[in-house]
């Protein structure tokens, strides 16, 4: 009997709001003709007024069906039923309550539990790979509590709501053209239900790797402020950082390494996916892992020329676009990929 983690839902959010390469080229010095080649980006959208609450919740609403716009396998999903909210994110709103906890409330889910996850661009990855792993634990304590007719010893776990919400232009220093031109906000998210008759989530892959050199770096807020009893850092920079080449060199060889794992762990190869949705980090990379792996990149789902870089909301966003566009149809296999600050990386493989 097939038993695993299936998404029933999917949904993704971006603001009203889109810049054009042409407009970054009036405040640093590049143009259109310099991004396109490089990156693959002609536009992205920066949120004016939408906050990641706002965007996170938009993303959720349409995941659950309560707004128009989302991707369902069988229907609308009440709110109330979701028991636990899961939001990788790098930029939320406040410290505390968590970004997971103010999505929470603004949808109404509310019998679920909540925290944020801290993992940069591979948060669709790591939000997933959870969600999957709680989901199994709890259905495995759920079956062991019947066998021995008692009640479960934890949170009753049934669905899971992964919400990956991003408002990087508050992350971006505008003066600088090596990083201001690849970034944009948005959230993703999905719906993760336990089935007892179907596979779902097949395998996934996580990993971790010191960032020695800080090849991608953004410091704390904290670092610029004293206390009575220690001063401000000196050497504080808010913004983030990058060092292009060493990220490009990371990024290719752990996106490919990650996806093979993945599908060596669920038993299929290359050739059995219907579709990759990778992060959206640079069309270049997408393209050379395509290549690296034997695979056509028309298999790759291609979200970025129109969204940049959204960190752990890229792949969520790219696979929702490929679940309403019609690409994956019920029974395909599909797989997610992403890799960031960290550094971090994985891949999972699930069925639709």
């Amino acid at each position: 009997m097939a038993l695993g983690s299936v998404i029933i839902g999917s949904g993704m959010a971006l603001p009203a709001q889109v810049v054009t390469n042409d407009e970054l080229g009036q405040i640093v010095d590049t143009t259109d003709e310099w991004i396109v080649p490089r990156t693959g980006i002609h536009t992205r959208h920066i949120a004016e007024h939408e906050t990641a609450t706002d965007l996170g919740a938009a993303a959720a609403l349409r995941a659950l069906g309560v707004q128009e716009g989302g991707w369902l396998r069988e229907g609308a999903i009440d709110p109330a039923t979701i028991d636990m909210v899961i939001c990788p994110t790098l930029t939320p709103e406040a410290h505390f309550p968590s970004e997971a906890a103010l999505i929470r409330e603004r949808i109404g889910a509310v019998n679920a539990v909540c925290f944020d996850m801290s993992c940069a661009c591979s948060g669709c990855v790591y939000g997933t790979s959870t969600a999957d792993m709680l989901l199994a634990a709890s259905a495995a304590d759920r079956a062991s509590a019947e066998a021995a007719g008692r009640t479960p010893r934890r949170n009753v776990l049934r669905r899971i709501l992964v919400v990956a919400t991003e408002r990087l232009s508050r992350l971006v220093d505008w003066t600088d053209r090596s990083t201001c031109i690849l970034f944009g906000d948005g959230a993703g998210a999905v719906v993760m239900e336990w089935r007892e008759d179907e596979e779902g989530m097949l395998a996934s892959y996580m990993e971790n790797t010191d960032d020695t050199d800080h090849v991608l770096w953004c410091d704390s807020a904290f670092c610029a402020r004293a206390t009575p009893f220690s001063p401000a850092r000196e050497d504080c920079d808010p913004y983030m950082r990058m060092a292009g080449q060493a990220v490009f060199k990371f990024a290719t060889s752990a996106m490919v390494r990650s996806i093979e794992t993945a599908l060596e762990r669920a038993g299929v190869t290359a050739a059995d996916i219907a579709l990759f949705a990778p992060h959206q980090a640079n069309e270049r990379i997408i393209r050379y892992a395509a290549k690296k792996m034997g695979q056509p990149v028309e298999r790759f789902q291609m979200s970025i020329g129109h969204t940049g870089n959204v960190s752990g909301a890229s792949a969520l966003i790219a696979l929702n676009e490929a679940l309403t566009e019609g690409k994956l149809q019920r029974g395909d296999l599909a797989c997610m990929a992403g890799f960031g600050g960290g550094l971090t990386a994985g891949a999972c493989v699930f069925r639709i």
